[in-house]
């Protein structure tokens, strides 16, 4: 559900911990490809593009984390970011970082927030 300013992705309970989500975002009338990790009650969001090819991180829909589930996980060279950060910790991107998105949970819900989307045309 996308009002003023905010999306609503889903509930918090819906995410496997460590678990993620991509979806895409309508703000400004532009669409931007975003994705959010759970790591126990946070949540985390990111653009859903490669610092090092600018290609999309999942290997499959909704399948951003590496097998033993503790990094993000780019599907094109196998870079590994921190869940909680974004930073790249090894591969060909190494010491760069994902672009964060902000996301809160409020009451249960897992919101992403449009402040981080520039404004149409800009």
């Amino acid at each position: 559900m996308t009002s003023a300013g905010r999306t609503v992705v889903c509930h918090l309970d819906e995410l496997h911990d460590p678990g993620s989500r991509g979806l895409a975002i309508c703000v400004n009338e532009q669409v931007h490809d975003v994705f959010i990790v759970r790591q126990g009650r946070q949540v985390f969001g990111y653009l859903n593009s490669c610092p090092h090819t600018g290609g999309p991180l999942d290997w499959l829909p909704d399948q951003f984390l590496s097998l033993d589930k503790d990094y993000i996980q780019c599907a094109t060279h196998a870079a590994l970011f921190r869940l909680n950060d974004g930073h790249c910790i090894a591969g060909p991107c190494a010491g760069d970082r994902l672009t964060p998105v902000s996301v809160m949970v409020d009451a249960g819900a897992v919101v992403v927030l449009h402040r981080d989307f520039p404004a149409q045309g800009g």
